[in-house]
């Protein structure tokens, strides 16, 4: 059996939270989503569960919920089918109130590209493509 990532993100408001996501491709599972928690699908083996802040601040212990618009917690990479796949995560990103860039590592293009990709909420997300 393939390993499945669930990713926690954190957020203010699931259903906007829940709408971004669903603009970059995402699709909601209703079967494990409430009006506490949103199971976004991006393939098989790939979810992000976002969670309301008094739910995600159940499994925290003593810890707080860091201030991702001010702090980063996570950077969340995965793998796309191309560098055209990364620019269009990115351009529905920020067309939907995140925001995306890239950093130049001095890599090519046509080797790998990636970007790094905020929520509405600042959680990081790190679309990749790169040459196998």
């Amino acid at each position: 059996m393939a390993t499945m990532i669930f990713v926690n993100f954190p957020v203010k408001n699931v259903a906007d939270a829940t709408n971004f996501y669903e603009k970059l491709g995402f699709t909601k599972n209703n079967d494990f989503s409430d009006t506490h928690a949103s199971c976004m699908v991006w393939d098989d083996n790939f979810y992000i569960m976002l969670l309301e802040h008094a739910f995600y601040q159940q499994f925290l212990k003593d810890k707080k919920i860091a201030d991702t618009q001010k702090e980063n917690a996570a950077l969340i990479c995965f793998s796309m089918e191309n560098a055209e796949a990364v620019k269009e995560f990115g351009r529905l990103a920020k067309e939907n109130g995140g925001d995306a860039y890239h950093i130049d590592m001095g890599i090519p293009e046509e080797q790998m590209y990636g970007l790094e990709v905020s929520d509405i909420d600042g959680n990081m997300l790190e679309p990749m493509w790169m040459k196998q």
